[in-house]
């Protein structure tokens, strides 16, 4: 089995291990242990030491221990459901080894009279005896139960003693593979191979060793599996020729001045780097990442224009109708009259919908705003090329190589985020794409100013709502649940729209994730139009909506929210000209880590600082959700831990592109790490 390359091996069905039936791969499976290769990474969390053999004089009942015995007596009783019992000695004592569910011949078989056994279980005491119950090891060979095993976490219905044994059958049976790293990178690693790394890794001394050679070795491998993958989609994307659109000084200028501000320096750089891409002749594909209020829409309207007047139509997806909505009307105020731009929404008339849909294809509309239906296979376009693609971080890589797709080799691609992220998680998470990104906000924009409050002081909150909404003011009130739990303390939304109802009465509306769409979009229209003061709602509305009279946000139990997420609820406030506020409700018993969080918050409006802290302070896998939306889920590497690795693994990338090192040495690596089939995908 220890052929070179054999990488089949650790991807093999788990039945090609002994020990492993139906029930087991069931049980396996259900941890999303699919494969051999799987289990590698169900790494042990402590270990068990049955090397120290004690005498049965010294034993201490409840303790798991390991002691060499001579049995001496079976005792069969002929009466059903009884145990079998065997009388055993040392040089020290007695103690009784019980048997329940056991036949005589197993017995007899594994504890041979006169001859010194080895076992190891937890001792007990019957009426002032010794025993134990079901020993876990018993051997004639002490060798074989005198070992450290590990300890791992693992699913009901397998045992330790199992576990261990199919982790040591697949360790004996690790194939050496061909070493895919250069010797300068192996270097830095000590010259582990990944055979020795694994090995390691579940070696019961080195639980928790996440500072060696060996352990380093196996995170940069999957870091650069990945980076890699992103590497191969980003060159098979610069191959794909197209018609280059042209960029004019005269369509900036259109909307810049119509606007009643700058643009900002990142604005500038950012609108410049998507111009080349436009204008180049391979296919763009960019994500414009941009802190909450940066200006990102502008910057994408102006580039459309440059790509209408080039001749091609551009389709710009929101994630709500709302949001569509909002940008349909800001380019109807910037674009120039004769540019033809239409909003398809599911609220449409189907007449309305019909001519849309007939003049898009006929291409006498230039640009259309809608949400995912946009993609539909009924709508054709007859130019397309321009895509551009608002709030869609939970798009993972292969949906985002479909988008591309979609419109036609000529067809560039722009994907929008209000969501900052640190740079080993962009690095991870959008190394498919070029990346631009605003930091500046435009001067005419005040920052939210931010402050905290003890739910108790509630009466002082309510007396500056009222203050605001006499002031002309709407006001956000978020709350982290939607009805009463009992296990979570926690204020509801439904139990706070109800309270303020009789404060305010009729001047508040609800929103959830329980309301159907086309009532939220209703509730957030009237909510736009003034119609309601106050908008009681869960985290839903944390991103991209754009309510300028907006100008206060109240959080609830605010230390039971992450840091980026308490950011972008902030962002909805502070987005017209008047000074907004965010107020932070928290009880009294705050632990010190959420104190740190909403000092951090309070102190700071730069999202990308804001959303470095957040993953320092929670880990990645859960800044902003990305754990659940299509992030990859490293197995041990992580962006905070091993930004060094990450940063390697992007030099080695760049060094792997400018010199067109052929990949086919990573073959193994990309295919273990469940790699290879994307890249077969994208050709």
């Amino acid at each position: 089995m220890k052929n070179k390359n054999n990488y089949d091996y650790l991807l093999s069905d788990l039945t090609k291990l002994n020990g492993v039936g139906k029930k087991t791969m069931e049980i396996l499976k259900k941890k999303k242990v699919n494969n051999i290769f799987d289990l590698l990474w169900r790494l042990p969390k402590s270990y068990t030491d049955r090397t120290f053999v004690t005498k049965i004089c010294d034993l201490q009942i409840g303790k798991v221990q390991t002691i060499r015995i001579v049995p001496l007596k079976y005792q069969f009783p002929r009466v059903r459901h009884l145990p079998n019992r065997v009388n055993c000695i040392d040089q020290s004592g007695k103690i009784d080894c019980i048997f329940f569910n056991s036949y005589e011949g197993y017995v007899r078989k594994i504890l041979p009279l006169n001859e010194e056994v080895t076992i190891n279980g937890k001792v007990n005491s019957y009426k002032g005896c010794y025993q134990i119950t079901n020993p876990t090891y018993v051997s004639q060979d002490s060798s074989l139960v005198e070992t450290v095993d590990n300890k791992y976490s693992l699913t009901e219905g397998i045992t330790e003693k199992t576990y261990n044994k199919i982790i040591k059958q697949i360790l004996q049976n690790l194939p050496i593979l061909n070493e895919w790293h250069e010797k300068d990178v192996l270097k830095k690693f000590d010259n582990e191979s990944w055979n020795n790394s694994i090995i390691k890794l579940h070696d019961p001394t080195n639980i928790e060793n996440y500072k060696a050679n060996f352990y380093k070795r196996l995170a940069y491998d999957e870091i650069l599996a990945s980076f890699l993958v992103n590497s191969e989609i980003r060159k098979k994307i610069k191959k794909i020729k197209k018609i280059s659109k042209k960029f004019t000084k005269k369509a900036h200028n259109e909307i810049i001045n119509k606007l009643n501000f700058d643009l900002t320096n990142d604005q500038e750089k950012t609108l410049n780097e998507i111009n080349i891409d436009l204008n180049s002749k391979c296919k763009m594909f960019r994500l414009l990442q941009g802190d909450v209020g940066s200006g990102k829409t502008i910057v994408s309207l102006i580039s459309a224009l440059s790509v209408i007047n080039s001749g091609f139509q551009v389709a710009l997806m929101a994630p709500t109708e709302i949001l569509a909505r909002q940008h349909f009307i800001l380019a109807k105020k910037l674009f120039p009259k004769n540019i033809s731009i239409e909003l398809l929404s599911s609220k449409s008339e189907n007449i309305e919908k019909k001519k849309i849909i007939k003049e898009l294809k006929s291409n006498k509309i230039n640009m259309v705003f809608s949400t995912h239906a946009i993609f539909q296979k009924k709508i054709i376009f007859a130019n397309l090329g321009y895509i551009i693609i608002d709030e869609q971080h939970k798009f993972g890589v292969r949906q985002r190589k479909l988008l591309s797709d979609k419109g036609g080799d000529n067809c560039d691609v722009l994907l929008m985020s209000a969501t900052p992220i640190p740079r080993t998680l962009t690095m991870s998470v959008y190394g498919d794409m070029d990346v631009s990104i605003i930091k500046e906000k435009p001067s005419n924009r005040k920052e939210v100013k931010t402050y905290s409050k003890l739910e108790n002081k509630i009466d002082d909150v309510i007396k500056f709502v009222k203050k605001e909404i006499k002031e002309g003011n709407q006001v956000f009130w978020v709350c982290p649940l939607i009805e009463e739990s009992k296990k979570l303390d926690h204020q509801s939304s439904v139990k706070k729209y109800k309270f303020l109802n009789k404060i305010f009465p009729n001047d508040v509306a609800l929103i959830h994730g329980k309301v159907a769409n086309d009532e939220k979009e209703e509730i957030l229209k009237k909510f736009l139009d003034k119609e309601y003061s106050i908008l009681v709602s869960t985290t839903i509305i944390e991103v991209g909506i754009d309510f300028p009279n907006a100008n206060v946000i109240i959080i609830e139990n605010a230390n039971k929210f992450g840091l980026s997420q308490l950011h972008q609820l902030r962002g909805r406030v502070g987005r017209g000209i008047k000074q907004a506020s965010c107020i932070l409700m928290f009880k009294s018993n705050l632990s010190a880590n959420a104190k740190k969080r909403i000092n951090i918050l309070k102190n700071s409006n730069d999202g990308f600082e804001i959303s470095e802290e957040d993953m320092k302070l929670r880990g990645f896998g859960d800044l902003l959700g990305f754990k659940q939306s299509g992030l990859k889920n490293f197995r041990l590497a992580d962006p905070i831990q091993n930004e060094d690795l990450f940063l390697m693994a992007e030099k080695q990338i760049r060094k792997i592109e400018m010199e067109n090192i052929n990949i086919d040495k990573y073959k193994a690596l990309l295919k273990l790490y469940d790699q290879a089939d994307i890249i077969n995908d994208m050709v």
